[in-house]
């Protein structure tokens, strides 16, 4: 299997996967978050809690890693363009585990439309609805630098 870091260019400390695969077209993936995270130390330093549009960037970061894996084709590299939705419904603390399941609603060189769901345990976290679009950055660029 690839590592992570060879399917997206995120790079600690702003990489949120640790492992990804694909079952029967569904995107599965995990993430830890690390008491030693950084937005730990301001975001509600007395109750810590993972940002919400953090949860949002697991899940999309999870997606891109997934789309690599399916052998979606294409051109530079996706951005996060559009939220459509996002609902949170628990809080994720340090030490807690993300387990997300994404679905790709359309894949194509150009554009990525995912929905997903982020669960800690048997418990919803995070379920939200994005778009990826292509940049005209070309990916071999991200690794020589």
């Amino acid at each position: 299997m690839d590592s992570i870091q060879d399917l997206i260019p995120h790079r600690p400390p702003f990489l949120f996967v640790d492992d990804v695969s694909v079952d029967d077209g569904i995107i599965i993936a995990s993430y830890t978050y690390k008491p030693e995270n950084w937005f730990f130390r301001g975001h509600f330093p007395e109750f810590p809690v993972v940002p919400g549009v953090l949860l949002v960037e697991t899940l999309a970061q999870a997606g891109g890693a997934g789309v690599k894996l399916l052998g979606v084709p294409h051109e530079g590299i996706f951005m996060l363009a559009k939220i459509r939705s996002a609902t949170f419904r628990r809080p994720v603390r340090p030490g807690e585990k993300l387990n997300m399941q994404i679905e790709c609603i359309k894949a194509s060189s150009h554009i990525i439309h995912q929905k997903g769901t982020g669960k800690v345990g048997d418990e919803v976290a995070v379920e939200a609805e994005w778009i990826n679009i292509a940049t005209i950055v070309d990916e071999s660029l991200l690794k020589n630098s």
